[in-house]
């Protein structure tokens, strides 16, 4: 059997499906935010643009296809997301408020949704990161 035809569990779907959420409610709101619903009053919307939503692109194909070792390093990326959501949460006031509420709220979803989903796939498919007492060649140096 191939990777892609092992069977996944209903609880991995859900989180598989919460990520993808999270994921694309950023990828979606950041654009949205930064060019029309508040846009900078200080430099420019499109360097800003280019700094907040290159990075989501980076895992894009591997949650498309829903890649387990994606969904674990797209953890990485979602906290930028979570830095700048929760900063404006402090400073802002009104629109850019209620934008950095969202934005925490898809954060918290691609975090709890890529964790569970990359652990149980991760699982399902017998992939595991080896433990330092397991390694013959580390134990024998030791």
């Amino acid at each position: 059997m191939t990777n892609s035809t092992v069977i996944m569990a209903p609880s991995t779907r859900l989180y598989l499906w919460l990520g993808r959420i999270g994921f694309t409610g950023l990828f979606i709101l950041i654009p949205l935010w930064v060019l029309w619903l508040a846009p900078p009053e200080l430099g420019s919307a499109k360097v800003l643009l280019a700094l907040l939503w290159t990075p989501l692109w980076l895992p894009l194909w591997g949650i498309i296809r829903a890649k387990a070792y994606t969904f674990a390093w797209a953890n990485f990326i979602v906290m930028l997301y979570m830095i700048h959501s929760l900063t404006h949460l402090w400073v802002s006031t009104g629109t850019e408020f209620l934008l950095a509420v969202l934005e925490l709220l898809f954060c918290a979803l691609m975090f709890v949704g890529c964790t569970y989903y990359a652990r149980n796939r991760g699982k399902e498919l017998g992939l595991k990161i080896p433990k330092l007492k397991d390694d013959p060649i580390r134990t024998a140096k030791d």
